[in-house]
């Protein structure tokens, strides 16, 4: 019977720098949310064991957010050196009167503090405890410094593209037509007297459409929540157009919980009722349909209507605001931003020819939840 031999782990060195990184994925995902008191709390004990001190403290531009280690009561004294290094807008090493100590045992002798910096701004300062000063804690509290900050600017981008993406679905709603709005009440209008009965049924489900458009949470949708809304948007404009708008429905059921960026259907529908019917007085046909394409999602928005000069729906895409298309460059840019730009809108389109519609959503991405 062979003996059972340890497995082997590396060097020392490769050890060494296991635990580093694993120390620096264990604080990154609390920093990733940005410099709060919150975030701060959750990630400078890793960051205290990744350095090695016997303290650390972390702050923004004023106060301390946190603090981990012996000394506590040097806490007070961190707004006093954040200011001072920040005035500097460099690592700065401090010790006697500045960090003095009447404690007996206390190990904190001195400090070095480094800004932390997102977009050329300083943010806040991580600062690093010790009985002693050595080149080698500077440079290491330097290099720290620099990680948190980079997590940081990731936490700022992340913010900033969900502003972003905040502003569109805003610049989104208000692009709902005032037209559909008054034809939707003036259909029901029409219904009063002659039906009551489903006068009343379109009402409410203008209710319903106007409650999904414009509510507030979340920036993502599922596919099966986005089909309702335009199911009712579509009931509203049969009312008004009667059997000139016929619509095809073909949706795999398996893709209905997948999750599709909030209003990045319906506005695909919209064009294609208006340019499916336009100002004639024949019969549209629009097509509505979602398959099943592996890791994707696929779904298409189809006219037979009287068709695009692709030009135009270039620079509809590119969200040339004089165009009457609604949506079309804002959903696009949307996509692209959430999974990416092989994500962005495909349309086959020209003169007399109708328009197609194709966009493409990952049945799974990080960071994407209805």
């Amino acid at each position: 019977m062979r003996g059972w031999r340890r497995p082997h782990l590396g060097t020392e060195a490769d050890r060494a720098t296991f635990r580093t990184l694993h120390r620096a994925s264990l604080a990154a995902p609390a920093l990733r949310e940005g410099l709060t008191a919150a975030s701060s709390e959750r990630s400078i004990r890793h960051l205290r064991i990744l350095l090695g001190t016997p303290a650390l403290a972390l702050t923004d531009t004023e106060q301390p957010l946190a603090w981990d280690g012996e000394g506590r009561h040097h806490l007070e004294g961190a707004g006093g050196l954040a200011r001072l290094a920040i005035e500097r807008g460099q690592t700065r090493v401090v010790s006697g009167a500045e960090v003095t100590c009447h404690e007996g045992g206390c190990p904190v002798r001195v400090a070095v503090i480094s800004p932390l910096v997102v977009e050329d701004l300083i943010v806040g300062t991580l600062q690093a405890y010790a009985p002693r000063s050595t080149a080698g804690l500077a440079r290491a509290a330097d290099e720290v410094a620099g990680w948190v900050s980079g997590q940081l600017a990731l936490a700022e981008l992340d913010a900033s593209r969900t502003r972003l993406m905040e502003a569109e679905v805003r610049a989104l709603r208000a692009q709902i037509s005032p037209h559909f709005v008054y034809n939707s009440l003036g259909a029901i209008a029409s219904f009063v007297r002659t039906d009551p009965d489903r006068a009343r049924e379109l009402l409410l489900e203008f209710a319903d459409f106007t409650r999904y458009s414009f509510r507030r949470h979340g920036d993502y949708t599922t596919l099966a929540e986005e089909l309702r809304s335009i199911e009712r948007y579509l009931l509203l404009e049969q009312a008004r157009f009667g059997d000139r708008l016929r619509v095809t429905l073909r949706v795999a059921p398996e893709v209905l919980p997948v999750a599709v960026p909030f209003l990045c259907v319906q506005p695909l529908v919209e064009n294609a009722v208006q340019h499916g019917l336009g100002a004639d007085d024949g019969v549209g046909h629009i097509t509505i349909a979602a398959h099943d394409r592996g890791q994707d999602c696929v779904i298409e928005v189809e006219d037979d209507g009287a068709g695009e000069d692709p030009e135009r729906v270039r620079r509809a895409l590119a969200g040339d605001s004089s165009l009457d298309s609604v949506g079309l460059g804002n959903v696009d840019a949307r996509l692209r931003a959430a999974f990416g730009d092989e994500y962005g809108l495909v349309v086959e389109t020209a003169p007399g020819t109708g328009t197609k519609v194709v966009l493409r959503v990952p049945k799974f991405a990080p960071g994407v939840q209805a």
